[in-house]
């Protein structure tokens, strides 16, 4: 059974004012398997990354051509509503960005917003998603107390469970685990295994043997292009592009 496309840009150029930081990126991202974005520093890796929930709206001079496509609907289309967008593609940033609330009104923030005020229904959503962002044995004692408390590791998985209780469709992860010790990254990244029954996800990672480790396919941009993009392993064990194989075994970088 082939996988069904649950992302896909075509012939997508982005600008920033008068400079193209994409250039004519078509991809086609497989629901429910993780897909790695890598690349070096300033090659347009987060940018692409923000297509796909519209989070470069916000920059002046701002600029899309071509296609970005979830399910096969264009979401740069008028008609679209951007708010139910971004419950739809949630993101989990590089550095953990807990809000200065508690524990449990950081993963009921979303649904409050989204309309949801009954305390029952809200503990449910709080506690289901807490689980699966294996986070809830280690704070169920303490869902008072401020988010700001937690380590770097548990902030991380906390911002995931954020994402995760207005019940996305796509997780975008931009390097969430560079700022975090190897013993929360590996939690962040056996994570990632789990949650890709039910979600689709992109990341964004500057680390090889991260995206070696934790993707099914990964794509390589430079500066600005889709050099190459397959099976992970193909990528790495068997890359077509010189510039692929270059990078990969850190010629440049």
């Amino acid at each position: 059974m082939s996988d069904y496309i649950k992302l896909e840009t075509q012939n997508v150029n982005f600008y920033y004012g008068d400079n193209k930081v994409l250039k004519n990126i078509s991809i086609k991202i497989p629901a429910n398997r993780i897909t790695a974005i890598i690349g070096p520093s300033g090659c347009g890796k987060s940018t692409f990354l923000r297509l796909f929930n519209r989070m470069n709206d916000i920059l002046e001079g701002a600029r899309v051509e071509g296609k970005v496509l979830i399910d096969g609907v264009d979401i740069y289309n008028s008609h679209i509503d951007v708010a139910n967008l971004r419950r739809r593609v949630g993101m989990v940033f590089q550095k953990p960005n807990p809000f200065p609330l508690s524990i449990f009104e950081n993963v009921a923030y979303g649904p409050r917003i989204h309309g949801l005020h009954k305390k029952k229904k809200l503990e449910e959503i709080v506690e289901n998603a807490l689980r699966q962002a294996a986070l809830w044995d280690e704070v169920k004692d303490k869902l008072n107390k401020s988010a700001l408390e937690l380590s770097g590791g548990q902030q991380q998985r906390l911002c995931i469970a954020r994402c995760l209780a207005v019940e996305p469709e796509v997780i975008l992860m931009d390097e969430p685990a560079s700022a975090l010790d190897p013993i929360s990254t590996l939690k962040i990244e056996e994570l990632m295994q789990e949650l890709k029954e039910k979600y689709t996800i992109v990341i964004v990672t500057h680390n090889m043997q991260e995206a070696a480790r934790v993707s099914d396919f990964t794509g390589f941009i430079y500066k600005g292009e889709l050099i190459e993009f397959g099976p992970t392993p193909d990528i790495f064990e068997h890359p077509r592009n010189k510039l692929t194989e270059d990078y990969i075994t850190g010629r440049f970088g």
